[in-house]
Order: structure tokens, then sequence, then C-alpha cells
């Protein structure tokens, strides 16, 4: 089972996420933004969970929509996997895997994502 969390406000205007099986979890409103970082301060999570053979469609869905600024990214797991989403760019890799964690929180670095916030569990 797919389990993660998605800012709503990491959505681009126009963004969309449809026809997937998200089964929506529980929602939260949190004070966790970066101003400095284009980002709001206040943000919805929204957690969610969807079977593991919705992964590929939806870390495909999320990097069209995301926002490309602001230093946003979504990231979710299988029982085996995991996926970190940028706009227009999916890293994916075996849960554990420390070279694939790198490579995503490099990436997030170069796109503007404060380090603080590159903390999603392995």
């Amino acid at each position: 089972m797919i389990e993660g969390v998605l800012i709503a406000e990491s959505l681009r205007v126009g963004g969309e996420l449809s026809g997937l099986p998200l089964r929506l979890t529980r929602v939260t409103r949190v004070a966790a933004g970066d101003t400095d970082a284009g980002q709001p301060p206040l943000w919805t999570l929204l957690y969610f969970a969807a079977p593991d053979d919705a992964a590929e469609r939806l870390a495909t869905a999320l990097a069209g929509a995301l926002a490309p600024v602001g230093g946003w990214y979504c990231d979710f797991g299988t029982g085996t996997e995991k996926f970190v989403v940028f706009a227009d760019r999916v890293f994916r890799y075996p849960r554990g895997e420390r070279a694939g964690g790198d490579a995503a929180r490099a990436y997030g670095r170069s796109v503007g994502v404060p380090a603080p916030q590159l903390d999603w569990a392995e």
C-alpha cells in the first residue's frame, strides 16, 4: 500500500490529480512553510493511500501537477520502493538505498527546497 503526504499549496495553478485510486486518510493544517523559499507560511497536508500498482501513474501525475517554483516535492513509498517527485522529475529507488535518497536530496537543493525540508523517511 502506498502512503504519502501531498502539500496542497505545492500544486501549480491548474494542476490536477484525477483518475487515480487515491484515498484521503487525513487532512491537517500546519505552519511549516519557508517564506524565503517562496512558500506560504501555512500548509494543508493531504495524507493519502493507494494500491502499490498505482505508484508509477501517481508519480507521473504528480510530476505534471507540482509547481516548478517554491521548492516543492511530494514523497511516497510502497513496501519496497521510495518515490520522491518534483515538478517534471521523478526519483525512484529501493527503500533504504542511500544513493537514491542522496540524489533526490541533491536535486531538491538545486531547485530551492530548503535543506530542513529534505527530511523524508526512507
